[in-house]
């Protein structure tokens, strides 16, 4: 699904010009649950955002189902990231302006998706959810877990290919920040690709395999032994 080789990233200013991706190289598979590890600055939101196709790369190659992104038109890159990835940020990202429904319902507005399809879906979604009964509230009625929780749903509602969580717990106490990652966890069970940026050691324990990474580079990569053994038991 995505294949990364020697990708880097270069910040230039007038004098000062920093690495931030020194030749990566990368493959997630469709249905794999990637979590990647690392100190501020080590480079990891900056390969989760060019992966969300938020950033460009200075060089390399990322190939997103088959088709490079590296060099690839911005209008090109904008029909990519609509139809084939849902973002999960730490801060929610909801429009407070907006009802929860509405919050939902927007991704599909942008890839104009017929008025009679969206009501249906995003009622669907959000009883998968478990807030249904929140759809006419707005985010700031709502608790930080419900507002995670409806962030899911917005990221979900177009069913991308692959699923971006930036700090997805972050901003969440350790209840609520659990039932995220349950919540992402059974996304995964139900065949949902998901790559997760994280600074928790529990959340990562969450994910198939966990990358460290440190100034730019990958350090390390190791399976989780647990969700190791669940894949083993599944396929026998």
């Amino acid at each position: 699904m995505i294949n990364i080789n020697k990708l880097s990233k270069i910040f230039r200013t007038e004098e000062v010009e920093t690495k931030a991706l020194s030749e990566i190289s990368l493959t997630i598979n469709e249905g794999d649950f990637v979590s990647i590890m690392g100190p501020s600055g080590s480079g990891k939101s900056t390969l989760l955002n060019i992966i969300g196709l938020l950033d460009s790369a200075s060089g390399g190659s990322y190939k997103l189902l088959g088709q490079e992104m590296v060099g690839l038109k911005e209008k090109l890159k904008s029909k990519a990231r609509k139809e084939n990835i849902g973002f999960i940020f730490q801060n929610f990202n909801l429009i407070d302006e907006l009802s929860v429904y509405d919050n939902i319902e927007l991704p599909l507005i942008y890839n104009n998706v017929p008025l009679s399809q969206r009501k249906k879906k995003v009622d669907d979604i959000a009883s998968i959810l478990g807030i249904s009964h929140r759809l006419k509230h707005f985010p700031q009625q709502l608790s930080g877990g419900q507002q995670q929780r409806v962030a899911v749903a917005r990221a979900l509602i177009n069913d991308p290919k692959i699923i971006l969580a930036d700090e997805p717990t972050g901003n969440l106490d350790s209840k609520n920040g659990n039932e995220v990652m349950e919540l992402l966890t059974d996304l995964h069970a139900s065949g949902s690709t998901i790559l997760m940026v994280t600074h928790s050691d529990y959340d990562a324990s969450f994910s198939q395999k966990t990358i460290l990474m440190k100034d730019g580079i990958i350090l390390s990569e190791k399976l989780n032994h647990k969700n190791v053994d669940v894949l083993v038991t599944a396929k026998n």
